[in-house]
């Protein structure tokens, strides 16, 4: 061997010693986001040896801006492990109460698009999604049925409608995989579920196999793993790339990045969103959520700089796209969506607060003129009208039909007619079961406050017939804050001599909330020890909390 030769033998062999097998800077980084279980992550800490792995965990546990905050410490991630549930659209997030922890895909489109986090994904070989439906390839909104509805009324057919659906950039960003691909740009493996995924301890124990097996040789090497796709085939574990310049749909990710991008100014974004108001309509409704969020982190201040005064007002004067956007709004079939719809307008100048409440007035009397309206509908008008701004509001919408039935009455209701709200509170005491759930759902929103209305309502449901109905009546007291001596001495009365169990809990659940001062708790305590029903069930239920609480107060 040359003596050349045997020199660098030598040396490398030294440099081997000091820097050990792996040196650092090749180690590769296995960042993590566990807002959920954190079976999986450890699974990887188990079998992945730290000589040639670095694990960082990129959650701050009490410190809302985590994700920023591994921006700005120049994190830099080979593979991306997280663990938590999906909603399928907006946020993955924690089932467990003490974890206050989560992750909006609001967040990570920003951290994907910004040049304030030029570092954490751009080196990403691989990201392990640990939810479910995070690379469903369906989408994951109604918005492309309510577009391809109206296609259809413009007088296509539907196979045309979809195909005409398919051609809108921003219809290729509506399923959980696409919206993935987008935020994990250039990324060349994406590990995800289509539907349902595997619980924290059963992903565990699928990986355990997997790795016991296989190693470490196919983790960050940006390549998709059959063998791990089969240790989790019982799951439907699927792969994709993530989306690059060269995409046939990469146009999509660059209209996400215009609403992300925290390095552009507000007054360029609007002039974006006034581009996608100019475009189809349904380019428009695709992005309805980004174009809301904007418009609703608009302050008074910001509104009133010059550039972002102009571009508000650039959209205003467009009465083109003001004319288009009220056509498809009042075509609109479900009503939260035209409501959304409605207050865009009057968000980007197009209506008047006066002109707001013709359209929505134009709506619920649309609305009332349904033969079927349920809870739904009167969640709807009541949220519409948490201050009665819209009382009477109906008498300028022209000529409603008015239908005899409690869904209807309470709908009306909601918008201050008296003698509706007569009609559904009367429904509590009434035998059908669904006009019952409309009477809670309007309670939830007007509550009885009046002391002599309510005495006459519980004297009224008192005097029913035990059983499921007078229960379901005392469900919806069970809502209000009881305070008035009367009533509960009424309800004390009842639990005493009431044959039914499911009506003592209904009661418990009233006076386990009302006002205590109000109770004579000695007195109450003996009357419920005396009288309780056995429970169907034996356990603690809400009769034992009662009593707990009046006696350890």
């Amino acid at each position: 061997m040359p003596w050349s030769t045997k020199l660098s033998v030598v040396l490398s062999a030294a440099l081997f010693g000091l820097l050990g097998p792996v040196s650092a800077a090749e180690r590769q980084t296995v960042c993590s986001i566990t807002v959920n279980s954190a079976d999986e992550i450890e699974t990887f800490r188990r079998h992945l040896p730290e000589s040639k792995y670095k694990f960082v965990d990129l959650v701050e546990r009490g410190r809302s801006d985590w994700l920023a905050s591994a921006c700005q410490a120049k994190v830099s991630c080979d593979v991306l492990v997280i663990s938590a549930h999906y909603d399928g659209g907006n946020e993955f997030f924690s089932d467990r109460l003490e974890v206050s922890e989560f992750l909006t895909v609001t967040e990570l489109e920003r951290a994907s698009c910004s040049g304030s986090c030029p570092s954490l994904f751009a080196h990403l070989k691989e990201v392990y999604l640990f939810g479910c439906n995070t690379l469903n390839p369906e989408p994951q909104s109604s918005a492309s049925a309510e577009i391809v509805r109206s296609l259809v009324r413009d007088g296509l057919t539907p196979k045309e409608a979809q195909r005409q659906l398919q051609s809108l950039p921003a219809a290729h960003g509506e399923s959980s995989r696409d919206r993935m691909r987008q935020i994990f740009k250039d990324v060349p493996v994406i590990y995800g579920f289509s539907s349902t995924a595997p619980l924290g301890p059963t992903a565990a124990s699928s990986l355990n196999r997997y790795f016991r097996t296989q190693g470490d040789r196919e983790i960050a090497q940006g390549r998709p793993s059959n063998r791990l796709l089969e240790a989790f085939a019982a799951f439907g574990l699927s792969s994709a790339r993530g989306m690059t310049d060269k995409d046939a749909h990469a146009e999509t990710r660059r209209d996400m990045c215009q609403f992300a991008d925290d390095r552009l100014s507000t007054a360029t974004q609007l002039a974006f969103v006034h581009q996608l108001l100019q475009r189809h309509f349904g380019e428009a409704r695709l992005h309805l959520d980004r174009i809301q969020r904007l418009m609703a982190a608009l302050d008074d201040r910001e509104r009133q700089t010059p550039a972002v005064a102009q571009a508000l007002e650039d959209i205003g004067r467009d009465a083109a796209a003001r004319t288009r956007w009220l056509e498809q709004a009042r075509e609109t079939e479900q009503p939260t969506v035209r409501v959304r719809l409605i207050d865009l307008a009057r968000d980007v100048g197009w209506l008047s607060e006066t002109e707001r409440r013709q359209e929505l007035a134009l709506m619920l009397r649309e609305l009332l003129d349904h033969a079927i309206v349920g809870v739904p509908e009167v969640n709807l008008a009541c949220s519409l009208n948490p201050s009665h701004q819209l009382d009477g509001l109906l008498a300028t919408a022209g000529a409603v039909h008015v239908r005899d039935d409690v869904p209807h009455a309470g709908v009306r209701a909601c918008l201050g007619d008296a003698a509706a709200r007569a009609r559904t509170i009367e429904a509590l005491v009434g035998p059908s079961e669904a006009d019952v759930r409309v009477a809670q759902a309007y309670l939830r929103h007007r509550p009885i406050v009046d002391p002599a209305e309510l005495r006459r309502v519980a004297r009224t449901i008192a005097g029913m017939e035990a059983g499921d109905a007078q229960a379901r009546a005392l469900e919806a007291l069970a809502r209000q804050y009881v305070s008035d001596r009367e009533v509960l001495q009424m309800l004390t009365a009842l639990f005493t001599r009431t044959p039914s169990w499911s009506v003592q809990s209904a009661i418990a659940a009233i006076l386990i909330r009302a006002d205590r001062r109000s109770l004579a708790a000695p007195q109450l305590v003996r009357d419920l020890v005396a009288h309780r029903l056995p429970a169907p069930v034996a356990g603690d239920n809400i009769i034992d909390a009662l009593i707990h609480t009046l006696q350890s107060h």
